[in-house]
């Protein structure tokens, strides 16, 4: 795998130059800079996690029983391919892949492989908004819309429901902000609210904006909580109304990378479009096609075109590694044996689950301790699971199941098997890897 990566690695810089040549010596009249080339065309970060670590390094007594119990698990739900990565006490003491990343050609999957990760994405926009907030550059108080809140956009300036000028960014978090799902999940449904706005083409948060500027709440703000993607997207204009910056740009720069991580990305809608080192998705049984999200009437798999990816960015479009994933988790799980980025105030607050002023980002916190991140859509299913002993982990699946988002469920009952059965592990910390020159 790694010397399949270096190879595509000087393909890209090859083509990079290549392209950059052509088009201003041949052409003469336009200039091309190196950063203004698609993401696939830029420069890789070879020296991170995923570039490093490959799934020999994870053979050790207990091996063959957990590649037992996840093969069993891809025939049993009929799966193609799972990434798994197992901390113990702030180490990495386990990272590996099985099945197939594509299973047209065969190509299995490695761990450091990019998988979409649905609404684990929560969890990556709560803890950028934390950072916001221990910077004191807005309190999780702080009013969201209008002319006295974060997104000032004129949109706001009059609305159908003056209650939207009382949702918080803590609300938005918590999923208290006043929509409830009684009309169905309306960042899944795109075209529906292009529609109901009397607009055509691909929907965008100025389509959104207008929505909800010109609707009712269906709650008062922080009174209850019903599960909002829609809540989460708004989050993404917070935080570039705040910074000045693309969400995704504030994001990797800003949080991720200061902790090594350097290939979590917002994912894209076509298959066309995807990373190099991006799995293929799969449906399960026969595969139905809908209308694009682009609103031009094609008809398209729900996995490649069925939802604008790059829109839900903040609520459901990142894309990352399980070994990565496990990396920030690591990062926010309130243990001394790493140092957590943000502080234990803030942490403690991300987990409150009382008065629906919680859980933020994570999806449950249990009174035992553990914490629970789930993600689940067309051709993909996540979880992270942050456990009060020490023992944590992280599972992507590249492929739907008939049992649709109570596929976590089961995860959870063989990780759990796994983790009673195996009573010594490795005593390596594979974030800490460094290969031999």
């Amino acid at each position: 795998m790694l010397n399949y990566l270096n190879t595509h690695i000087c393909t890209v810089k090859c083509f990079k130059y290549w392209l950059i040549f052509f088009l201003i010596v041949l052409n003469g009249t336009i200039e091309i800079l190196p950063h203004e080339l698609p993401d696939h065309f830029q420069e890789l970060d070879a020296k991170g996690l995923n570039f490093k670590i490959t799934n020999e390094l994870s053979e050790f007594k207990g091996s063959k029983f957990i590649e037992k119990e996840a093969n069993d698990f891809l025939r049993q739900w009929n799966l193609a391919g799972i990434t798994m990565s197992i901390v113990k006490d702030g180490k990495l003491v386990y990272a590996h892949g099985f099945g197939y990343s594509d299973i047209e050609t065969k190509q299995p999957v490695s761990p450091g492989q990019l998988f979409r990760i649905a609404s684990v994405s929560k969890l990556i926009t709560a803890v950028a908004i934390m950072k916001l907030v221990e910077k004191k550059s807005i309190s999780l108080d702080s009013k969201v819309f209008g002319p006295n809140g974060i997104i000032k956009d004129p949109v706001f300036n009059k609305v159908k429901d003056p209650r939207l000028y009382k949702i918080t960014v803590r609300h938005l978090l918590a999923h208290a902000g006043g929509w409830s799902l009684h009309y169905g999940d309306m960042a899944f449904n795109s075209l529906l609210v292009l529609e109901l706005n009397g607009e055509k083409g691909a929907a965008t948060m100025d389509s959104y904006s207008r929505f909800i500027a010109s609707r009712k709440l269906h709650f008062d703000p922080g009174t209850r909580s019903s599960y909002s993607n829609m809540g989460y997207m708004f989050l993404r204009e917070v935080i570039e109304s705040v910074t000045g910056k693309p969400y995704e740009e504030y994001v990797r720069n800003e949080v991720l990378k200061p902790i090594g991580i350097t290939d979590m990305h917002i994912g894209r809608s076509y298959l066309s479009d995807r990373r190099f080192n991006e799995v293929k998705y799969y449906e399960s049984g026969d595969q139905q096609l809908v209308s694009c999200f682009d609103g031009s009437g094609r008809m398209v798999p729900k996995t490649y075109g069925g939802n604008p990816i790059e829109l839900l960015g903040p609520a459901g479009g990142w894309i990352s590694s399980s070994i990565e994933l496990a990396k920030l988790m690591v990062m926010i799980d309130g243990f001394n044996t790493v140092p957590d980025i943000l502080s234990r105030d803030l942490i403690n607050q991300m987990v409150e689950n009382k008065l629906f002023r919680g859980p933020l980002g994570w999806k449950v916190t249990k009174d035992n301790g553990d914490w629970i991140r789930t993600g689940s859509m067309a051709g993909t299913s996540a979880l992270v699971k942050r456990q009060a002993n020490g023992f944590s982990w992280v599972v992507i699946i590249n492929s739907s199941s008939w049992k649709g988002p109570r596929l976590p469920a089961y995860i959870n009952y063989m990780m759990g098997k796994i983790e009673k059965t195996i009573k010594s592990w490795p005593k390596q910390d594979l974030f800490n890897y460094k290969p031999k020159s």
